[in-house]
């Protein structure tokens, strides 16, 4: 059976609603009789006031704090250390965490000193109690089945909270890549779709040479491409756990099988290549492998981010601006001037680009401020990066579905502006020489002609000849001949 619960509710909420009564090392507590979650939560909830962002946000964390307890039940039960009525309620109570049930008892926020031991404390209460339940026994009648005597057993947080931050890091990236690559074919059939669309190119907003607007897509296709290697690339980094390493690194109150029992159970139920660190007292302190999937990321958002501002650039206007492209309207985009639509598809994925940005930062001062052997701000550090995986996902598929599928190029517009563009006239310099098509340029410039027209009437080139180096095949460099235009030596070098 797997249970369903309402919005978990605090003693804020309901200060006059039935409560037990639970006690720790610090003394004893009222909670909310109905509560999962027990009086190791609760002094959480006093003293973590600071974000209402709840751990059940992440569900990746909680089915990966589920995940963990699981395994280390299931090896306390192979090694005799956990009795086997005690290791199925937990088991059971776990597999339905995993299924979706309870989540909203992980009522914790995000943010919270001590490493974590709040978020490993709540989950021990959590599943406790509904293995409690699964006993036939009421909540918080811990005599019977105890949060840290058996469901934390041979565990601490230390070992506890980065294995499941990394594992929840893991599902967060299985669920970006699909996304990720579908942006970047989406940008792929764009490319195929424009691939004969001239346009002009720029370089410093100036501009430069003619390509097709085919071009353009597909480079935004291979920029998204890129990165998707790199973040598949984290995976098997992220699958190094330290679970047997308990405090500090040494095993300190684990069988000395137990790091190995645990993880052939936790490869099991995960699926993944789990293995353990080989040195347990670094991998217990270092965050290496969060710097290196939070700079992935950010590579990611800043790379899109880029794309966003060229989408946004591209489509200006519509009259007074570059006027290229139309993205898809989607929303009225002013309370004061009607008719007025904008880019607000690629606008948020900015927004979501500069706070991935702004995690990184966030990830690598945390990671910098560990001390010893153990980093306090692995909460931090698991917030960030989660939220940018979730935020991430979620731009790919707004970006893709709600602007770059519905994309349509102004194709007249583009063709006037190659027509009357300069730029063609790079194209002339392997015949012309640099300085004869510099004076066309300027004079094109000046007397609002076209580089065709002067070269025509100046009797520089025949029309054919013309006809064959301007060629949008050849402008665009599509043509098997596009070298050619660089081999004839060049006049007026000097």
């Amino acid at each position: 059976m797997v249970i369903t619960t309402g919005p978990a509710r605090t003693l804020e909420d309901d200060p006059d609603g039935p409560t037990r009564i639970e006690r720790d090392s610090l003394g004893e507590l009222a909670v909310p009789a109905d509560a999962y979650w027990g009086i190791h939560t609760a002094r959480a909830l006093a003293n973590f006031g600071i974000t209402r962002r709840a751990i059940s946000n992440y569900p990746d964390l909680v089915i990966a704090l589920a995940r963990v307890k699981q395994a280390a039940a299931r090896a306390n039960r192979d090694l005799g250390d956990l009795e086997p009525e005690k290791a199925d309620a937990i088991d059971r109570a776990c597999q339905e965490i995993i299924d979706g049930a309870l989540h909203e008892e992980f009522v914790l926020g995000a943010i919270q000193g001590g490493a974590g031991t709040s978020t490993n404390m709540c989950a021990n209460e959590i599943i406790a109690n509904r293995a409690l339940e699964l006993l036939g026994f009421e909540k918080g009648d811990y005599h019977h089945l105890h949060p840290i005597d058996d469901v934390n057993r041979s565990q601490s947080t230390n070992d506890v909270y980065p294995t499941a931050i990394k594992l929840a890091m893991v599902r967060g990236i299985q669920a970006l890549l699909p996304e990720h690559q579908a942006l970047a074919d989406s940008f792929g059939r764009k490319a195929d779709e424009f691939a004969d669309v001239l346009k002009v190119g720029r370089t410093q907003l100036q501009d430069a040479v003619p390509m097709t607007l085919g071009q353009e897509f597909g480079g935004f296709r291979t920029t998204v491409e890129e990165d998707h290697d790199r973040l598949a690339e984290v995976i098997p980094f992220l699958c190094e756990i330290n679970m047997g390493a308990t405090a500090i690194g040494t095993g300190i109150t684990a069988d000395s099988r137990y790091p190995e029992a645990v993880r052939a159970h936790l490869e099991e139920i995960t699926g993944l290549p789990v293995r353990t660190a080989p040195d347990l007292i670094e991998a217990t302190s270092d965050t290496g492998v969060f710097m290196t999937l939070s700079g992935a990321l950010k590579r990611l958002a800043v790379k899109l981010s880029k794309i966003c501002n060229d989408l946004r650039l591209l489509s200006s206007g519509p009259q007074a601006g570059f006027g290229e492209i139309n993205l898809p309207a989607q929303q009225a985009g002013s309370s004061i001037m009607p008719g007025k639509v904008n880019p607000v598809i690629p606008e948020v994925v900015n927004q979501v680009a500069f706070s991935i940005i702004g995690a990184d930062a966030t990830v690598s001062a945390a990671s910098e401020a560990g001390q010893l052997q153990l980093n306090a701000f692995e909460p931090v550090i698991a917030s960030s990066i989660l939220q940018s995986l979730m935020w991430m996902t979620k731009a790919c598929v707004t970006l893709r579905v709600n602007c770059v599928d519905g994309i349509t190029a102004n194709e007249d517009r583009l063709r006037q502006q190659v027509e009357s563009s300069v730029g063609v006239v790079t194209a002339l310099t392997p015949e012309l020489g640099y300085q004869q098509s510099a004076k066309l340029a300027h004079e094109a410039l000046h007397s609002n002609r076209s580089i065709r027209e002067l070269v025509l009437e100046q009797g520089l080139m025949s029309e054919e000849e013309l006809n064959r180096v301007l060629s949008p095949e050849r402008l665009s460099g599509v043509s098997d001949e596009t070298t050619a235009i660089v081999l004839p030596e060049v006049r007026d070098a000097d």
